[in-house]
């Protein structure tokens, strides 16, 4: 795929949706950063219905260390994982008042430090919570990269450097969301909706749904 054609991809998903997000809801970069920490091999509507639960009471990282793992478990075992989600928030509430005052550090060096953050998670907040043109390599953005032909790879480290290197700069910082919800809701797995998609003359995918 041409340069040109990536640019005209991102100005129709730009043009469609101006100030894309994300579909978890939070108040702080602390917030943000436990909604994606929870929210691995899950859906985003999941850990939104058990958030909000806890969040309004429990939703500093002082507040979730003196409810404890057990106290947090009751709160996400809706949530797949829930075990070991409880045990690795608790620990970086923990790292967090210990070794950084209790905010959530702005390097993913830092980020990749806390109990399951793993490259993915420290990209969603950086990009998210504190604007940095990241981009957090998903299932719907490998797929999307892939199949549209704007940034093949074989692995998500791949197709994140690739986007990191063919997406025009302009579009960086909002680019990550606008790939997740077309994957989602678009350019799903199984039977992608060509029909309805506004870049799909754009797309170099072979096998498109017939309208």
């Amino acid at each position: 795929m041409n340069a040109a054609k990536r640019r005209e991809i991102f100005a129709r998903l730009q043009a469609a949706n101006p100030h894309p997000t994300t579909e978890l809801e939070y108040d702080t970069p602390f917030q943000l950063l436990i909604a994606v920490l929870l929210s691995a091999q899950a859906t985003d509507k999941s850990v939104n219905i058990a958030t909000r639960k806890f969040f309004p009471q429990y939703g500093t990282p002082e507040a979730l260390l003196a409810l404890g793992e057990e106290g947090l478990s009751d709160y996400i075992k809706t949530i797949g994982l829930y075990r070991t989600k409880a045990k690795n928030t608790i620990a970086t509430c923990r790292i967090l008042i210990e070794q950084h005052r209790g905010q959530v550090p702005q390097t993913r060096e830092a980020l990749e430090a806390l109990p399951g953050v793993g490259r993915k998670t420290a990209n969603v907040v950086l990009n998210t919570a504190f604007g940095q043109p990241t981009m957090a390599v998903d299932t719907h953005i490998f797929r999307v990269s892939n199949r549209t032909g704007i940034a093949p790879g074989k692995n998500v480290l791949e197709v994140e450097q690739k986007l990191e290197k063919f997406v025009p700069r302009e579009y960086m910082q909002d680019a990550h969301h606008w790939l997740i919800l077309q994957g989602r809701y678009v350019c799903v797995a199984r039977k992608p909706k060509c029909p309805q998609c506004g870049i799909s003359d754009l797309c170099e995918f072979k096998q498109k749904t017939p309208a």
